[in-house]
């Protein structure tokens, strides 16, 4: 491939090379780019570069995250072949099972973001793969309703760094315009899971009394060992930085860096780690107004993900039926999510997707709740899984768009995720068996949740539109004016979102 040399100033350019603290040690002599040599790439070499670059890190992504879904959703099949009766989960046992796995989850989301850049990626986010499967693998053996609890626990801790962790480690590689088809693709693999958890567990079923074991920890010791598989395999496959990338020529990481660092800012987002930028993580009022609609899109995905089995279950049907039909929704769900993600990232917004998320869970419920035939209501399930799963890629990368500056992006993502997924926490006992089988209680939570993200999408729509119109209004009185305003570069670079030049994603 044929390059051109950027012209980019060299003082500018040469501030770019990102600095992970411990890491740098680690790193390569490789990582010393000629950063005054970056080329100018065609339409076509450009995508040509990103598609290389989604080879190499997006398949390995999705399929751990494919397991970690599998593996912290496949309580709710293990429910229905046997779970409940072998370990006595009498009354709100199976529920307080659920929670015991999603606070210490929430807990850990923020701690475990943060020390990402600490270690590097391809040992870290393959470390804790390797750790929740051996987990996952030993909760096959549990005999008692502690043990399992305690399991679940373990689980919740090793999982929680990987999601937030993958998003993080995505804002460094990706522009933020083509963010939300590459968080798309990975939690693409959650849809992708809640379809191949009814099928294997499907098909797992009839391994019930074999070698003494029960069909549900046949799922467990399964799905726990193929997840210490891919974690050996992600060991030798993932890279860290796009600065230390050896699948890239020197030319297309010093393109990456450049193209990445000049992304949001004219001068560049600041890099080096202070304590005040995750303060200002905590301060930022855009983190606390998008917390409810996140909360509004995980309430629902929470609840439809560990219950669907469930629910489909109170329509009469039998067990293998009701883990087949439990497939058909998820790949709806991936082709919308698809979809969604597409077009938000060629349209460069956000919030009418997650709008349109938001509508399709009040239609899923709505319909749930009334006494519509079964029918009518596993097709309302339809929208419930579509709508919850495809709006919820644009709420994650809406505040990363939005947030500038590495650390505070980190620390005010994994804030979001940390807060916000303690609805998944009530989401898991609200659809109590005593309820069964419509649910009313657990359905209007749920539609409680979805309100909540109506109220506050249109208050943050508003906020960013106002902002935005202010800083062009400025912008535009300053050139009428023939006025320049002089700010420093590294001012500029410390300001990060709240700089004059920054325009929020909508």
């Amino acid at each position: 491939m044929t390059y051109v040399v950027n012209t980019t100033p060299i003082d500018r350019i040469n501030s770019i090379s990102p600095k992970h603290n411990q890491c740098d040690v680690e790193r390569s002599e490789d990582s010393a780019l000629d950063l005054k040599n970056v080329p100018v790439l065609t339409p076509e070499q450009e995508k040509k570069l990103w598609r290389k670059i989604d080879m190499r890190i997006m398949p390995i992504l999705s399929l751990m995250y494919l397991l970690a879904f599998l593996d912290r959703s496949n309580i709710g099949n293990a429910k229905l072949e046997g779970l409940v009766i072998q370990l006595d989960l009498t009354g709100n046992r199976f529920n307080i099972a659920l929670i015991m796995f999603i606070i210490p989850y929430c807990l850990f989301e923020c701690p475990a973001n943060l020390v990402l850049k600490v270690f590097r990626p391809s040992r870290w986010l393959p470390g804790i793969t390797f750790l929740w499967g051996v987990v996952m693998t030993l909760m096959a053996f549990v005999k008692t309703y502690p043990q399992l609890v305690g399991t679940r626990v373990c689980l919740g801790i090793a999982e929680a760094g990987l999601f937030p962790g993958v998003v993080y480690y995505l804002t460094l590689w990706y522009p933020r315009h083509m963010l939300q088809y590459r968080i798309g693709l990975f939690f693409g693999a959650a849809t992708i899971a809640g379809a191949f958890s009814g099928l294997l567990a499907f098909g797992i079923g009839y391994m019930g009394g074999m070698k003494g074991l029960e069909a549900w920890s046949w799922l467990f010791m399964l799905e726990g060992l193929a997840t210490i598989v891919v974690a050996i395999i992600a060991f030798f496959v993932l890279v860290d930085f796009p600065d230390t990338a050896k699948f890239l020529t020197p030319e297309e990481r010093a393109f990456i860096i450049w193209r990445k660092k000049y992304d949001n800012s004219s001068v560049g987002e600041e890099e080096r780690f202070a304590a005040r930028h995750i303060w200002a993580a905590f301060r930022d009022w855009q983190v606390w107004l998008q917390i409810p609609i996140y909360v509004s899109i995980v309430g629902p995905l929470f609840g439809i993900t560990l219950f669907l089995p469930t629910i489909i279950n109170s329509f009469g049907y039998n067990t293998p039926v009701s883990q087949l039909l439990t497939v058909p929704p998820y790949v709806a769900a991936t082709l919308t999510l698809l979809g969604f993600a597409h077009y938000s990232d060629k349209l460069k917004i956000r919030h009418p997707f997650i709008l349109a998320g938001l509508t399709m869970c009040l239609i899923g419920f709505s319909i749930n709740i009334s006494t519509a035939p079964s029918g009518v209501k596993y097709f309302g399930t339809f929208f419930i899984v579509m709508g919850s799963y495809a709006a919820f890629p644009g709420v994650i990368s809406w505040l990363g768009n939005n947030l500038s500056g590495q650390y505070k992006r980190g620390a005010g993502m994994a804030l979001l995720m940390c807060i916000g997924n303690f609805s998944g926490a009530v989401a898991a006992i609200i659809y109590r068996s005593q309820d069964s089988p419509r649910f009313i209680f657990g359905h209007a939570l749920e539609l409680m949740f979805v309100g909540i993200g109506f109220i506050f999408l249109p208050i943050v729509v508003l906020v960013y539109k106002r902002i935005n119109a202010q800083r062009d209004a400025n912008e535009r009185l300053a050139v009428e004016r023939g006025e320049k305003v002089q700010y420093s570069e590294q001012e500029l670079r410390e300001w990060g979102d709240r700089a004059p030049d920054f325009r929020y994603t909508l």
